[in-house]
């Protein structure tokens, strides 16, 4: 198949090559210039070239088509989008001159941006997917090279309009990425793993970070079998989570829970164990190494304060998010409630007719 992927960082790229891999026609398009230049360019000057090291298995790939030109999506049976989450509603509506009739615009991960899609797309019958996380955990070493950390075993996937599941499906079973359907893609926004194991796991840890010097890994020191005081946190913001999924008429299911389903295959395991044993893995990845990092500046504004949000339109008080907004803003001295995702940003009529399509509980 012919997939766009936008965004040429850590996740973009390393799809790009496993797709290519894969024997699919990728065009890999960079919606920026704020980070990762350097590959971009040994990329556009090396026919594509960028290599996997999957725990001593090296794979090279050639990315098809390497650009900045947003108008090549046009020709995708799938686009991908692979940037922050803070830049989303920015991207969609650039790009939606150039989205065509079936498309499906995969976003990964998406945090509720369906609802941004329907608000710059309403007149193109396209479909809309959201995926919880990134299928491909890991970094770029050095341009043209990428260390693999973690795949999911499975990836939660969320359809909408729900009437075109099946035609989705048909498609994105292509892609081989181990995709499991959920039953909206409110589920895969609120079950993004950032909302709580980064804001939890970086704000408490915001002392450590600054003296650490950029010498601090997060899931190392914040999330170990010792840490039972911020276990206590997590679970605390998790069950306001989950408050808000079940007034919203969906299951209640626990982060260690969704984390289990995305990370293993054996049903007797214990889901914290399962979470603690990812954790400790020796090719987690340093960071964040500073305070003003997407740990908080993206998934603080994105994805808490969108609960906050959620939960005020459904009268669910979530005290614990409110509180890590308020600590996030003024470790970053701004207001992160202001950049963040609201209903009014989202558009309460967007989030409506989601809700509608996969015929949830609670209005806003």
């Amino acid at each position: 198949m012919k997939i766009a992927i936008l965004g040429a960082g850590n996740a973009g790229c390393a799809i790009a090559a496993d797709l290519t891999l894969k024997g699919h026609e990728i065009t890999l398009i960079k919606t920026s210039h704020a980070m990762h230049d350097d590959n971009f360019e040994y990329l556009q000057t090396h026919r594509g070239e960028m290599t996997l090291n999957e725990f001593g298995k090296v794979s090279t790939a050639y990315i098809h088509r390497v650009t900045r030109d947003l108008k090549e999506l046009q020709d995708a049976e799938i686009v991908i989008i692979y940037i922050q989450t803070n830049f989303h509603e920015q991207l969609i509506e650039k790009i939606a001159p150039y989205l065509q009739k079936d498309q499906i615009l995969l976003i990964n991960p998406g945090y509720l941006s369906t609802a941004y899609v329907l608000k710059y797309c309403q007149d193109k019958p396209i479909i809309v997917a959201e995926a919880q996380s990134s299928f491909v955990d890991g970094r770029i070493m050095e341009p043209g090279q990428f260390k693999v950390g973690f795949r999911n075993v499975r990836n939660p996937i969320g359809i909408y309009p729900a009437s075109r599941k099946e035609k989705a499906i048909e498609k994105l079973d292509k892609l081989q990425e181990r995709f499991v359907y959920l039953d909206s893609v409110v589920e895969a926004a609120l079950h993004n793993p950032n909302l709580v194991v980064h804001t939890v796991g970086s704000v408490m840890s915001i002392p450590r970070i600054e003296k650490s010097r950029g010498d601090f890994c997060m899931y190392h020191e914040a999330y170990t079998r010792d840490n039972p005081a911020t276990w206590r946190i997590l679970e605390a913001m998790d069950a306001e989570k989950m408050n808000v999924l079940e007034k919203l008429g969906f299951a209640r299911l626990s982060y260690v829970e969704a984390c289990k389903y995305r990370n293993s295959l054996d049903d007797n395991i214990d889901a914290k164990e399962v979470f603690l044993d990812y954790a400790e893995m020796d090719t987690r990845a340093k960071g964040p190494t500073k305070v003003d990092s997407r740990y908080i500046s993206e998934d603080v504004p994105q994805g808490l304060v969108m609960l906050e949000a959620l939960g005020k339109s459904l009268h669910v008080a979530t005290p614990i998010v409110s509180s890590l907004i308020e600590i996030a803003s003024a470790a970053l001295g701004r207001n992160l409630r202001a950049e963040g995702r609201t209903p009014e940003k989202l558009g309460r009529e967007n989030i409506k007719k989601i809700l509608v399509d996969c015929r949830s509980g609670e209005e806003l």
